[in-house]
């Protein structure tokens, strides 16, 4: 019989208060202090993308030539397509109560990792690139209509800065006051967008034909099925631009939460962002009907202030301040969290501060020295190739290890140790990393942005038509159960229940190594 003491606590202990600011980096969250449920991983990730940066994605099959029936046509299966792609990505963090970076050590090692966290980075520096410039477009736009203020870089550069530092402070205070601050904007923006439904119902026409026309004839002319499936595509990229973060939000859900219901959330948060992208769809009709010469310049911020009525000037920049705080907190937070686990010498909030200014850097350089704000949104297309095969290796990798995660082991890294279940050949999974290699590249070089980017192999797609998203997430599928097969993981990467459908090879029984204080018995993998 055990003589161990049985403790018997006196009361739950209570989650930290709003005001309080975040200490935990990426170890596993206390059992006690999951206290988020699956709405609130709606409302980060519905906040994250209920904004202006949104409504601009939104606007491209218009810009692309598309009539309105068509460009609606697309966003609804490219937003599809992402929320069905991105659900799964909920699932890791009430398991592992960490970051999705750090979970993705058990299929990419625990070295191999960093290829989560520097995909984080860029997609982070992205879209909070784009939300940042779009809403500081529009708020500096809209209060020159409103009060006269000046519109020249001086007072971009007022609001850009505005926004770094609202957001910055927001990140640092941590999850609970990010998730305050998004209760809040999800309904005041959803209800100041509804409010557009007003200010332009008398201009919109649904019957807007675009360069193709709004039938059936649109189908055979030269170059529409490139313009459809490159809107699909820009849509796409925007629900599966959060599958880096999704696991920051999610950890704090309680482990034995359904899975389904987390995945339900994220998918759902998706398919709400239709209010922001219907937002870029309708108003960019109107643009181009009214304001033909904005239009040829792509400049959305500038056409949508031109065509707006003079009492919605105060909505639309409401929209931009509160649009470019979410999206630039949820880019933001998960960054700095991830950087503190990569160099665990920085806590979160000092990761955070880092990160933040070297975010607001490239903001600003990008925008006045090499001015290529034209060029992100291409950026951001080129990220998500990369991303995608990452998440297919992520979810396989799931299914075959049945949902079972060592939590102890993928903290390997972050204790400065060697060794463990999800150590492998030296800390990387090459099955894990070939795969997201291979199929990452070959995405790359189909990518068709004509004027932007355009990879060596995309002439050899018909019509122009971009097929580069949906190539690396069937290739990368495709690889890594193939190299599953055949070179098998170690038995004790697996669970107790063993490996579902792929084979497994005899137990690696590696112990964990403090890289400073030598061995550590106690923490021995069994195999």
């Amino acid at each position: 019989m055990s003589t161990e003491p049985i403790t018997i606590p006196s009361a739950t202990p209570t989650p930290p208060k709003v005001t309080e600011v975040e200490q935990h980096g990426v170890e596993p969250i206390p059992d006690p202090e999951r206290s988020a449920r699956p709405l609130d991983l709606f409302r980060l990730t519905f906040g994250g993308a209920n904004t202006i940066a949104t409504v601009v994605l939104g606007s491209f099959p218009i810009l692309f030539g598309l009539s309105f029936a068509h460009g609606l046509m697309a966003t609804l299966l490219g937003l599809l397509l992402g929320a069905v792609v991105l659900a799964p990505m909920a699932l890791f963090g009430p398991r592992n109560g960490t970051s999705n970076s750090v979970s993705s050590s058990a299929h990419l090692g625990v070295h191999g990792r960093i290829v989560g966290s520097f995909l984080s980075l860029l997609t982070a520096l992205a879209f909070f690139s784009i939300s940042v410039w779009s809403s500081g477009d529009v708020l500096v736009g809209g209060a020159n209509r409103a009060v006269g203020l000046p519109e020249n870089d001086l007072t971009l550069a007022l609001a850009y800065g505005l926004f770094a530092v609202l957001v910055l402070v927001v990140c640092i205070y941590g999850f609970r006051f990010m998730l305050l601050v998004n209760k809040i904007a999800v309904i005041a923006a959803t209800l100041l967008f509804l409010l557009g439904i007003v200010a332009f119902a008398g201009d919109f026409d649904p019957g807007y034909a675009g360069a193709f026309g709004s039938g059936s004839e649109a189908f055979g002319e030269p170059g529409f099925w490139a313009a459809f499936v490159g809107s699909a595509l820009i849509v796409m990229s925007n629900p599966v631009s959060f599958g880096a973060f999704l696991g920051d939000w999610a950890r704090y859900i309680p482990r034995e939460t359904p899975g389904r219901s987390s995945m339900a959330a994220a998918f759902l948060a998706q398919i709400a962002t239709l209010v922001p992208f219907c937002f870029g769809l309708v108003t960019m009709t109107i643009i181009a009907t009214r304001e033909p010469e904005i239009f040829a310049s792509g400049a959305y911020a500038s056409g949508l202030l031109a065509i707006a009525p003079g009492w919605y000037f105060a909505p639309v920049a409401l929209i931009a301040l509160i649009g470019g705080m979410s999206t630039g907190t949820t880019a933001l937070y998960g960054t700095g969290l991830d950087f503190s686990s990569v160099f665990p010498r920085f806590n979160r909030v000092q990761s955070t501060v880092l990160i933040g200014v070297f975010a607001t850097g490239v903001i600003f350089i990008g925008r006045f020295v090499f001015d290529v704000v034209s060029s992100i949104s291409a950026f951001a297309v080129l990220i998500i190739s990369c991303t995608v095969p990452w998440m297919m290796v992520m979810m396989i990798g799931w299914y075959v290890r049945r949902g079972w995660y060592d939590s102890d082991s993928l903290q390997v890294f972050n204790r400065r140790q060697r060794g463990g279940r999800y150590w492998f050949a030296h800390g990387w999974n090459w099955r894990g990393l070939a795969a997201w290699l291979i199929a990452a590249a070959v995405a790359l070089t189909f990518v068709n942005l004509p004027g932007q980017f355009v990879g060596p192999a995309a002439p050899l797609i018909p019509g122009g038509v971009d097929v580069s998203i949906p190539l690396g997430m069937g290739l990368g599928a495709l690889l890594y159960l193939g190299l599953l097969f055949a070179f098998p993981e170690p038995r004790d990467a697996y669970g107790p229940e063993g490996a579902r459908l792929v084979p497994t090879g005899p137990p690696a029984n590696t112990p964990v190594i403090s890289v400073d204080d030598g061995p550590a018995p106690a923490a021995t993998v069994v195999g």
